[in-house]
C-alpha cells in the first residue's frame, strides 16, 4: 500500500474560478481609472484568456482578429469571429458579439466600433498595448480604420497590463510550479537515455516526448545547443551535430500546461569536463546563488543584474551576450520586466521571474543557467528543481 509520501502528486485542477475573472477585473478597472481610460481593448491570445479563460490553440491561425474589451465598469466583451462563439461561451463571459469570418472587406471592425462608441465614457481615451513587449493581433491598416470610425483616441495601456499580470495569484503560481516539478522530472530523466554519438535533435525528441507522457500540455519551446567546453548560441538547436567527448550541450525548455509556462535550462558535459568550462560552471552557481539570497520583496531588478554580474565579472566573464539576466514568466515564455542593468522594477509577493546567469568565458564559448522562482514574503522560493552543483555528466 503506497503512503502519502510515495503518492504521485494530482495535477492542479485545469481554468479558475469565476472568482479568479472578477479579481483580475477589478484590479484593471483600478488602474485604468487612475489613467483615465474609458476601455482597454485586447488583442493576443495572452490577454485575452488572462480576461476571459478562452483557451484555444486556434490562435495559431492567423487569418482571424479577436477582440475583447474590458469597460471601466462592468465585464468584458468578446467581439470575436463566429467560430469561437460556442467556445467563448463556455466562460464566464456574457456579451458576445461575432461576426462570420474569414471578411477581409470588414473583419469586425464596423462591429467592434460600433460597440466602443456606445460604451459610457469619462475620459475619452482608450487603452491599446502599444508600447515595448506589446503586440497587436490585427492588420494596421484595420487599425487605422477603427481609430477613423472611434470616438475616443487610442492611447498605450501595455504598461499597465505588464502591471497586472506581474503578480501571479495562489492559483497561477500551482500550475507554474506543476509543470517546473515535470520539467525538472524529465531533466533528470535525461540522464538515463542521452549519449555521446547521439544528435542533438534525437536527445531533444525524447525529452519532449517523455514531457508529454509526464503530463505536459505542450512542449513549444525546447532548444539546445552544443559545442565543445562549451556553445556559441542558446537559441538556435536543436541540429542534427552529434554529441562528442568533451562537449557541453544546454537544452532550455519552455513546456505548457493549463496556458502557464516553465522556462529553465540545465547544461551538461559529455565525458570529461576541462578545467575552463568547470571554473564557469562553478561561477555560475555562485551567481545564481547570490540571486536567490537577493530576490526578495523591496529589491529591484537592477540590484539582482548587479549582484550576479558582479560574481560572473570577477570569475573571468568577457560579456554577457543574452544582455540579461531574467525576467518575469506566466501564461508566456518571457514575461514583463527584464532583470537587466538599471532596472527600477520592485520584486513583490506573488512575482515569479527565472534567474538566468550567463557568461561568455572564452571566444565563442559561454555558458548559461536558468532556474524559476516565486517572490514569498520570505524571499525567493525554487519553483524548479535546483541543478546540481557539479554539471551533470553524460557517458
Amino acid at each position: 500500500m503506497l503512503t502519502h509520501k510515495d503518492q504521485k502528486p494530482k495535477p492542479p485542477k485545469r481554468g479558475f474560478p469565476k472568482e479568479e475573472y472578477l479579481l483580475r477585473l477589478k484590479r484593471a478597472q483600478a488602474e485604468m481609472q487612475q489613467e483615465r481610460l474609458d476601455v482597454i481593448l485586447v488583442t493576443t491570445a495572452t490577454e485575452i484568456c488572462y480576461f476571459t479563460g478562452f483557451l484555444t490553440q486556434f490562435f495559431e491561425s492567423p487569418t482571424r482578429p479577436w477582440f475583447v474589451i474590458v469597460p471601466l465598469a462592468g465585464k468584458p466583451i468578446a467581439v470575436i469571429p463566429e467560430i469561437g462563439r460556442a467556445g467563448m461561451a463556455q466562460t464566464w463571459i456574457d456579451e458576445i458579439h461575432s461576426w462570420p469570418s474569414p471578411r477581409p472587406e470588414d473583419e469586425g471592425i464596423s462591429l467592434l466600433a460600433s460597440i466602443l462608441n456606445r460604451l459610457p465614457t469619462q475620459f475619452g481615451r482608450s487603452g491599446l498595448p502599444l508600447g515595448p513587449e506589446s503586440v497587436l493581433r490585427m492588420p494596421m491598416l484595420d487599425l487605422d480604420l477603427l481609430s477613423e470610425q472611434c470616438k475616443s483616441i487610442f492611447v498605450d495601456c501595455g504598461s499597465l497590463l505588464h502591471r497586472l499580470r506581474f503578480i501571479k495569484s495562489e492559483a497561477e503560481v500551482e500550475k507554474i510550479r506543476w509543470i517546473c516539478t515535470l520539467a525538472s522530472d524529465a531533466f533528470d530523466h535525461l540522464v538515463e537515455y542521452a549519449h555521446v554519438g547521439e544528435s542533438e535533435r534525437e536527445i531533444c525528441r525524447r525529452m519532449q516526448m517523455d514531457l508529454l507522457d509526464r503530463g505536459a500540455d505542450r512542449v513549444p519551446y525546447l532548444v539546445a545547443g552544443s559545442g565543445q567546453g562549451g556553445y556559441d548560441s542558446i537559441i538556435m538547436g536543436p541540429s542534427d551535430r552529434r554529441l562528442e567527448v568533451g562537449d557541453v550541450m544546454i537544452i532550455d525548455t519552455g513546456a505548457l500546461y493549463d496556458g502557464y509556462f516553465c522556462d529553465f535550462d540545465r547544461n551538461m558535459a559529455f565525458g570529461a569536463l576541462d578545467v575552463q568550462t568547470q571554473r564557469a560552471h562553478e561561477t555560475l552557481y555562485r551567481a545564481t546563488d547570490a540571486g536567490l539570497a537577493t530576490a526578495r520583496p523591496g529589491a529591484t531588478t537592477g540590484e539582482l543584474w548587479e549582484v550576479m554580474w558582479g560574481i560572473l565579472k570577477r570569475g573571468g566573464a568577457l560579456s554577457n551576450k543574452v544582455g540579461r539576466m531574467g525576467h518575469g514568466l506566466g501564461m508566456q515564455l518571457t514575461e514583463w520586466p527584464s532583470i537587466q542593468q538599471g532596472g527600477q522594477t520592485l520584486l513583490e509577493p506573488g512575482v515569479v521571474i527565472t534567474l538566468e546567469p550567463g557568461m561568455e568565458f572564452a571566444p565563442g564559448r559561454q555558458l548559461v543557467h536558468e532556474e524559476n522562482i516565486l517572490i514569498t514574503e520570505e524571499g525567493a522560493e525554487l519553483l524548479t528543481r535546483r541543478a546540481p552543483s557539479e554539471m551533470i555528466r553524460i557517458g
